[in-house]
C-alpha cells in the first residue's frame, strides 16, 4: 500500500528513507500506471528530483518543515513558474506560467516536491473529467467509470497511489465529488481561506483551493500549508490559520450533527443511503448527537449556481483571445476572425456552452431576470445554513446521489451531469467549508460522506472526520491496479 503524507513525513524525519528515494518510487509508479489512468497532464521528473535533493539537504541542515521532501501533485490550473499550466484546454496547451500561484509558493516554501500537474475538466468545468483536452481520467477502482470532476486527476492520483497528496479546486463540488468517486478524503475550505492568486479562474466568487489525501490527518497537514492571508487576493481572509494537525483528536462526544431531510429524499440511490446511515450510526456510537434539520432551498441550488457560475466564467474567460498568450488560429484574415477562430478552436464544447449561457444571462434586458435573481436566491440558500447552524455544530449527508458512473453515460445529457453536484453546490454559493471522506462501497465503487461546517470551522470538520477514520478503515482501502 502506498504511504500516506503523514507516514512519509514521519519516515523522512526519522531518516528511514530520503526524499530522493521516495520521489523516485512515485515517479516509477507514475510511469507504470499513468498511461492507463491518465491522471497527469505533465510529469516533472527532473524538477521533482532536483527539489527532492534540495529537501534532503534542507533536512540534513536541520531546517525541515513537516512537508519538506514529501512528493505532491498539483491540479493543472495552479500557475507554476516555468512549467506548462494548461487548465486542460487546447487554448492554453502551450502556456508556460511565468510565476507561481500562492498555493505553489507555499508548498515550495515548505520544501514539498512537485511530481507533476494533474488532469482536470477544461477550466474546471465539469463533474466527470471527460471535458479535458487531454482525454478522460479513469477511475482507479474501475477504469470504465469516471473519477469525478473537475479535479479528477488529483483524486485518481491519490487513490491509485501515484501521489500521497494533491491540490485541487472546488467551484461547485470539484474536490468533494471526485474524492467521493475515488474513495479518498478531500476538503473545500471556507471561501477566502486559501488564496486564489495564480489559480486560473472559473467563477471568482465560488472558486476555492483545497487538498486531497488518504485521510483527514493528511488533509490537516496539507491545508495548514495551503491556507493563509495573501494581499494579492482581495477576497482572501486575514483570519488566523489554526494549527489543523493539532486540532484533530478531540473526539465527537456531544457534537451536534444535523441531517438535512432534503439530502435523503428522492434522487438519492437507496444503496448509497444505507451506507451513509451506517456511517451515521458509527458517529452516534462515538458520542455525537444526531438530529434532523431542514435546508428548504436546496432544490434552488442547481439553477442558482449555473446562472452565477456561467456568468462569472463568461467574464473570466474573455481574456483568452488569441492575442496575448495561448492558442492562436492560423492565418486570421482580420482581428475579428482571430478572436472567433482562436476561441472557437481553442475552447471545448462544455466551456463554449457555459460562456454562451453566461453571456446571455449578463446581457442587457436579462441581467435583472437571471443574474440578479440568482444572487437573491443565493442569499436565501446561505440563510438556510445559518439557521441550521444555530442548532447544530456540523451538517452531514451524502456527497453525491450515486457512485461513479460509466464514462460516456451522461455526456449527451448536460442537465443530468449537473445534477451530480446537487449536494455540493450550495456550499460554494454560501461560501461554507465542506469535506468528503470514504465510508463504504456500492457495487465495488466508493461512497463518500459529506461533512459541512460553519465559516472557518475547517478544524471541526477535520476533527470529526479523523474521529470517524480512527475507528474505520475505508480510507485505507486501495484499488488493484492493472497496467
Amino acid at each position: 500500500m502506498a504511504k500516506s503524507v503523514t507516514e512519509i513525513s514521519r519516515g523522512l524525519a526519522a531518516g528511514k528513507f530520503s526524499s530522493v528515494e521516495v520521489t523516485q518510487d512515485y515517479l516509477a509508479r507514475i510511469a507504470e500506471f499513468n498511461p492507463s489512468l491518465n491522471c497527469f497532464i505533465s510529469v516533472t521528473d527532473e524538477l521533482a528530483l532536483a527539489q527532492a535533493r534540495q529537501a534532503d539537504d534542507r533536512r540534513a541542515g536541520g531546517e525541515a518543515d513537516a512537508l519538506t521532501g514529501v512528493p505532491l501533485a498539483h491540479k493543472d490550473l495552479f500557475c507554476t513558474d516555468g512549467v506548462r499550466t494548461s487548465c486542460a484546454s487546447r487554448i492554453l496547451d502551450n502556456f508556460i506560467a511565468p510565476y507561481d500561484a500562492k498555493v505553489i509558493e507555499n508548498f515550495k516554501s515548505a520544501g514539498a516536491v512537485m511530481l507533476g500537474k494533474t488532469n482536470m475538466d477544461e477550466f474546471a468545468m465539469g463533474s466527470s473529467n471527460e471535458n479535458s483536452h487531454y482525454g478522460c481520467v479513469a477511475n482507479p477502482w474501475n477504469t470504465a467509470h469516471v473519477p469525478g470532476g473537475s479535479s479528477g486527476g488529483s483524486a485518481a492520483a491519490v487513490a491509485a497511489g501515484l501521489a500521497p497528496g494533491a491540490s485541487g479546486t472546488d467551484t461547485g463540488g470539484s474536490i468533494r465529488q471526485p474524492a467521493a468517486f475515488c474513495g479518498v478524503t478531500g476538503i473545500k475550505p471556507t471561501y477566502g481561506r486559501v488564496s486564489r492568486y495564480g489559480m486560473i479562474a472559473f467563477a471568482s466568487s465560488l472558486d476555492q483551493g483545497g487538498p486531497f489525501a488518504r485521510s483527514a490527518e493528511d488533509c490537516a497537514l496539507l491545508l495548514r500549508t495551503m491556507a493563509g492571508f495573501d494581499r494579492r487576493d482581495s477576497t482572501c481572509s486575514e483570519q488566523a490559520v489554526p494549527d489543523y494537525p493539532a486540532s484533530i483528536g478531540r473526539g465527537v462526544e456531544g457534537l451536534k450533527i444535523g441531517l438535512p431531510v432534503e439530502y435523503f429524499a428522492e434522487g438519492l440511490d437507496s444503496k448509497l443511503a444505507a451506507v451513509i446511515e451506517t456511517a451515521v450510526d458509527e458517529l452516534r456510537r462515538l458520542g455525537a448527537e444526531i438530529q434532523d434539520i431542514s435546508l428548504p432551498n436546496t432544490g434552488l441550488s442547481i439553477p442558482t449556481y449555473y446562472v452565477v457560475a456561467m456568468a462569472e466564467c463568461s467574464s473570466n474567460l474573455s481574456r483568452f483571445d488569441g492575442v496575448r498568450f495561448g492558442y492562436r488560429c492560423e492565418d486570421p484574415v482580420d482581428l475579428e476572425d482571430l478572436y472567433k477562430r482562436s476561441r472557437g478552436e481553442g475552447f471545448g464544447a462544455e466551456v463554449k456552452r457555459r460562456i454562451l449561457i453566461g453571456t446571455y444571462a449578463l446581457s442587457a434586458g436579462y441581467y435583472d431576470a437571471y443574474y440578479l435573481k440568482a444572487q437573491q436566491l443565493r442569499r436565501m440558500i446561505k440563510d438556510d445554513f445559518q439557521k441550521a447552524f444555530s442548532s447544530v455544530d456540523l451538517i452531514l449527508g451524502p456527497t453525491t446521489p450515486g457512485v461513479a458512473f460509466r464514462i460516456g453515460a451522461k455526456t449527451d445529457d448536460p442537465v443530468s451531469m449537473y445534477l451530480q453536484d446537487i449536494y455540493t453546490i450550495s456550499l460554494n454559493l454560501a461560501g461554507l467549508p465542506g469535506m468528503s471522506l470514504p465510508v463504504g462501497f456500492v457495487d465495488g465503487l466508493p461512497v463518500g460522506m459529506q461533512l459541512i461546517g460553519n465559516y472557518f470551522d475547517e478544524a471541526g470538520l477535520l476533527n470529526a472526520a479523523h474521529s470517524y477514520q480512527q475507528v474505520t478503515d475505508w480510507h485505507l482501502q486501495t484499488p488493484e491496479l492493472k497496467v
